[in-house]
């Protein structure tokens, strides 16, 4: 099953008797997992067991016995391996013959744990969910549902700029969100500034510009993956970047003036919007065929070849990337 799937049946109020979650998002698997094991019950009736505490015996006799001093017994397991097919299996049998108990695993990876998602159906009443990483409206979505939550007041651009302060990262801009929230004032891009840091020294966004204008990248690229941004990782996101652009130069000779909010689904700041624009706009139609093609066969390597050092050959193909496309 997948989010908005799963989103429905939330709607709903359906519940179930156990829950995978799992998937290329860390930050959604462990969000839903957390979010699903409060509906169920109050705090002091959730245990938590993760990675090397985790043990199969215990897990199965907790889930079979009622607790003395509650009426919900949750079991929100956190795992970075799949668990044999028999144990899982039991343990979501555990919850059928106990009507009190609910068993949620918070899985960290994705292709790991698909078989496992395999020992979840309705006939046990079981789910299993998995989890894509968000696109940028979806994410900001996420920390407006978020900032509501928390009673802030805020600009949208505000929550925009911190998600791209953080180079999409949601669990640095949830953390910055709590903080926030004990400020009796709104929130605002000069807030943000003031009260946020993002990671590391190396600003994402003017790094994608500099990529594209064909500028020497070479030290800001070194420093990227030295803070310890995976390769596939900074791959996807430059292909995510020419790919906006190319939205941006098609609409603009479509239509004329770009709308962020038609194009994107949601209005970044002003500077990197206009910035962003006028890139787009000088790059000739075939020229985005070319880069996409590119990207995808490094993409395609990365997944299909064995590449003994990702890093180097990542920095080889960017440097000439900037070379092709000047």
């Amino acid at each position: 099953m997948y989010r908005n799937e799963f989103d429905n049946h939330l709607r709903q109020n359906r519940k179930f008797n156990a829950y995978m979650f799992f998937g290329q998002s860390t930050f959604l698997v462990e969000h839903y997992a957390s979010k699903v094991a409060k509906l169920h019950g109050q705090s002091d009736e959730i245990e938590k067991l993760y990675f090397d505490d985790y043990d199969f015996k215990y897990a199965k006799d907790k889930l079979l016995q009622s607790s003395l001093f509650s009426s919900n017994n949750i079991l929100l397991v956190k795992l970075e391996k799949k668990r044999p097919k028999k144990e899982v299996e039991e343990l979501i049998e555990a919850c059928n013959i106990n009507p009190d108990s609910t068993v949620i695993f918070s899985c960290l990876g994705d292709s790991d744990f698909k078989a496992m998602s395999n020992y979840f159906s309705e006939k046990t009443n079981s789910v299993s969910i998995r989890m894509f990483s968000p696109s940028n409206p979806e994410a900001i979505r996420l920390l407006e549902s978020e900032a509501k939550n928390l009673n802030i007041n805020y600009d949208i651009s505000a929550l925009n700029h911190l998600y791209f302060m953080h180079k999409n990262d949601l669990s640095l801009c949830i953390n910055d969100l709590s903080k926030l929230s004990i400020l009796e004032e709104k929130i605002t891009q000069e807030i943000i500034n003031t009260h946020c840091f993002g990671i590391g020294n190396v600003s994402f966004e003017e790094f994608l510009n500099n990529l594209i204008e064909g500028k020497d990248i070479s030290d800001d690229l070194h420093a990227l993956l030295d803070e310890g941004v995976n390769e596939i990782y900074l791959l996807t996101q430059v292909t995510s970047f020419v790919q906006q652009l190319f939205m941006i130069s098609s609409y603009a000779r479509a239509f004329g003036a770009p709308n962020p909010k038609e194009i994107l689904g949601f209005i970044p700041p002003k500077d990197i919007w206009n910035k962003k624009s006028k890139l787009a706009i000088n790059i000739k139609p075939e020229v985005f065929q070319d880069m996409l093609e590119y990207l995808l066969d490094i993409e395609l390597e990365f997944k299909t070849s064995k590449i003994d050092n990702q890093n180097l050959y990542l920095q080889a193909c960017l440097r000439k990337f900037t070379v092709l496309f000047r």
